[in-house]
């Protein structure tokens, strides 16, 4: 998981064939390193389809999603370990190398109140069973902290790494995202210290999801902290262009964050290309 990628949500939320074909095409002519594809409905994903397209344009892959509401592991621990199976089952498939994301719950999942420390033993019992799994597909697994409004059980760096340790797998790590982060932490370079031991990916999101370098995140911080730990993981750009109804929902992303997908990728891909080397983060 090293290099510079893109979520596919600049192309597609859909990972059916045609969104497939579109989305690597389109990271083929942005020379990416890697995609990283929303698996939101893996039981419907041909696989030996996406293998075939990744394998043919020589682009590595990585899978996220964040748990249907009917399997939320804080409430559905079974559930969520049957989800997740299939889930790794379907990433060893394509191709991919890990599975991340929001793994632990749902986005939009509040109960109003700190999470209790029943949830927290739920989560951690899917955890395990999913990083056991895992293991047995040769992947990797990742806990994504993401804000207050979209979840009340992981949202700051320490908080993952909690969960992290709690969970002892060696094959677990933590992804940030500076999205969240701009909301969460007293600062991202503290986010980033607090996870260094474990942060192995990171989404380069803007304040508003929309075109880095046009917002308020505070990318000389963002970049430095990650140098100063010596990251050598990957680096996802993530901005949502293309949004179902119901991922808009839980996102509460309402009015249009980008004009286009070009406004993106030919402004705010450069950007952030520019700062990683600035950071001596890529070649």
């Amino acid at each position: 998981m090293e290099g510079f990628g893109v979520h596919t949500s600049m192309w597609t939320m859909t990972w059916d064939r045609a969104g497939a074909e579109r989305a690597v095409a389109a990271a083929v002519h942005y020379d990416m390193d890697f995609l990283e594809i929303a698996l939101l409905t893996p039981d419907k994903v041909d696989a030996a389809h996406t293998r075939d397209l990744l394998e043919r344009n020589e682009m590595r892959a990585v899978c996220s999603l964040g748990l249907p509401q009917e399997v939320w592991a804080s409430v559905n621990p079974d559930g969520a370990i049957d989800f997740l199976k299939l889930a790794l089952d379907k990433t060893q498939e394509m191709g991919a190398e890990a599975l991340s994301g929001v793994i632990y719950g749902g986005i939009g999942e509040r109960t109003g109140v700190p999470p209790t420390e029943g949830e927290l033993s739920n989560v951690a019992r899917v955890m395990e069973a999913a990083a056991a799994h895992a293991k047995t597909r040769g992947l990797l697994l990742g806990v994504e902290p993401v804000n207050r409004y979209e979840t009340h059980l992981i949202n700051t760096a320490r908080q993952g790494v909690e969960m992290i340790e709690r969970v002892g797998a060696e094959n677990v790590f933590l992804h940030l995202d500076t999205y969240h982060m701009n909301i969460e932490e007293k600062g991202a370079a503290n986010g980033i210290i607090d996870g260094r031991d474990h942060i192995r990916y990171i989404h380069l999101s803007e304040s508003d999801r929309g075109t880095p370098g046009s917002g308020c995140c505070d990318w000389d911080e963002i970049y430095g902290a990650l140098a100063a730990i010596n990251f050598k993981g990957g680096l996802a750009m993530e901005s949502f262009i293309n949004m179902p109804p119901e991922v808009a929902f839980g996102l509460s992303v309402w009015r249009p964050v980008a004009e286009s997908f070009e406004e993106v990728m030919e402004n705010g891909l450069p950007f952030l290309r520019n700062k990683a080397r600035q950071y001596r983060l890529v070649d």
